[in-house]
């Protein structure tokens, strides 16, 4: 069974956040071989503001990844959709066809590989409105969960080994105009089913919610290129094992030396968990 990598709000276009990225990038591709073997997710804020140029070098970014025979699923963020503070209902079409090759895509999305059914779903769906494009909460909205809840229950995803569902708001730390709106209704319908792992990001926290659902798997990844010292965990999963033996890749390159955060792994893990 394929293993899982989970990165998060890289944030492309924000100061040298791409270069950043490009040396996660390199150290990944010198330690996890053969690439193969690994499906990289990548849990939105993919840019720091929605432009054709970020897209553009997000893009390239990926294709680097792929290029090196990994392959690649992304959810998109609220900066994807715009500044991060304020959304723009223009920039889901592009953000499809840049990441997906084409926009007739529709959330939540399946992509079953190696008997693991990766569904993603889209944390602003339901806020592009006139008044809700404002701020940086999330809401899945009635349609996208019926969706999901009829997906969860199909013959494809109950064949499959494993389940992983991934989305950019994290629903489980509830902070004024940055939550999920719809947590609740959420949790509703995975409580129902048997999901391996949940998998997000936004607050830049890194911690584990391991539980939540009964999942033994729910992971905030934090930051990847450690965006304004934010802790980034490059978190690797074999999902035929045992939670407690996924561990940090810790591909991060000379940007983090100096950091707060240079600790030695294990204690990074222990300092940003929540268990």
């Amino acid at each position: 069974m394929k293993k899982v990598i989970h990165f998060s709000d890289v944030h492309i276009g924000y100061e040298d956040m791409h270069q950043r990225f490009h040396d996660v990038i390199r150290n990944m591709s010198m330690i996890k071989k053969p690439a193969e073997n690994y499906i990289i997710v990548i849990t939105g804020d993919i840019v720091d503001s929605a432009s054709n140029d970020n897209y553009r070098t997000a893009k390239e970014c990926l294709d680097i990844l792929t290029g090196h025979g990994y392959l690649v699923l992304v959810a998109p963020g609220n900066h994807d959709y715009g500044t991060g503070n304020l959304a723009d209902k223009k920039w889901v079409k592009r953000f499809k066809r840049w990441f997906f090759g084409t926009d007739q895509i529709d959330y939540p999305k399946l992509d079953v590989i190696d008997e693991i059914a990766f569904i993603c779903l889209d944390s602003m769906q339901e806020e592009l409105g006139t008044w809700d494009r404002r701020g940086a909460s999330g809401e899945l909205g009635k349609k996208q969960l019926n969706s999901l809840d009829a997906m969860l229950s199909s013959s494809e995803v109950q064949g499959c080994e494993k389940t992983v569902v991934y989305m950019h708001h994290h629903p489980l730390d509830p902070i004024p105009q940055h939550e999920l709106k719809d947590a609740k209704k959420l949790y509703d319908v995975l409580i129902k089913y048997q999901v391996d792992a949940l998998l997000f990001g936004h607050l830049h926290h890194g911690k584990k919610w391991n539980g939540w659902c009964n999942i033994p798997r729910t992971y905030d990844a934090g930051t990847t290129t450690m965006k304004r010292g934010g802790p980034g965990f490059h978190r690797v999963m074999d999902l035929s094992r045992d939670a407690a033996l996924d561990y940090d890749g810790d591909f991060h390159g000379d940007y983090a030396v100096m950091s707060p955060l240079s600790l030695p792994r294990a204690l990074r893990e222990l300092i940003c968990s929540h268990v």
